[in-house]
């Protein structure tokens, strides 16, 4: 089956405080999206890369002045992440297994990703999770209350699915916002099947994450 992966990188960097969108921030010296795509060269067969159109032309330099050679499509993202993600799906044709990754998540792994298709391939889903590490509450504006955290896993990406199946999950709802893509796939009617992630795999969303990332990295754990 062919593969094809959709790296989302709709975000502006705003809780990092950065000048510049945070999946073109510098992890040990060159943009973490350039983590990000290379994880999946290789192994996916066609790459769609999802940017604001006021991001192309910054891209493309970054691309020109680090000699990034990784092929990748770039495909104007929409006014929020399903319409980025349907954009991306657009995109491609045939049948397989899609992947949709966010960007600034470079530290997954390719073994991760590997599996992760291959699970789907079996299953028609994979979507990576790990365990919840704190205690946990629920809380609403009125109470809180503690949950069992053994019933709850944390959701990463990226998530496959069957590509044909998922076009027509994300076209049956097309005006929801959902925050990943297993949701769409759930609200359409499947069902969602887990597979173990990385604790590794973190997302970059505050100082601290990028801070970590490159601690990690410098103390070879990836």
């Amino acid at each position: 089956m062919k593969r094809y992966a959709i790296i989302v990188a709709g975000g502006q960097g705003l809780r990092l405080g950065a000048e510049i969108p945070k999946q073109f921030l510098p992890l040990k010296g060159k943009p973490m999206l350039f983590y990000t795509l290379e994880k999946f060269e290789g192994i996916a067969d066609e790459i769609i890369l999802v940017l604001p159109a006021s991001h192309f032309d910054y891209w493309n330099e970054l691309c020109r002045l680090a000699d990034f050679e990784t092929e990748v499509k770039l495909v104007e993202g929409g006014e929020n992440r399903t319409s980025s993600v349907l954009n991306g799906l657009s995109a491609l044709q045939g049948n397989g297994i899609v992947a949709i990754h966010d960007a600034v998540r470079p530290l997954v792994s390719k073994s991760l990703i590997m599996k992760l298709y291959e699970e789907a391939e079996r299953n028609g889903n994979a979507v990576p999770v790990t365990q919840i590490k704190e205690s946990m509450r629920f809380r609403d504006s009125q109470e809180s209350h503690s949950v069992e955290r053994s019933k709850y896993v944390a959701v990463q990406t990226p998530q496959c699915f069957d590509f044909q199946k998922l076009v027509n999950a994300y076209q049956q709802h097309t005006n929801e916002t959902f925050t990943d893509d297993a949701s769409v796939w759930e609200f359409a009617g499947g069902t969602v099947h887990l597979v173990d992630g990385e604790t590794t795999n973190l997302k970059i969303t505050y100082k601290e994450d990028l801070a970590y990332a490159e601690t990690l990295m410098n103390a070879g754990i990836l």
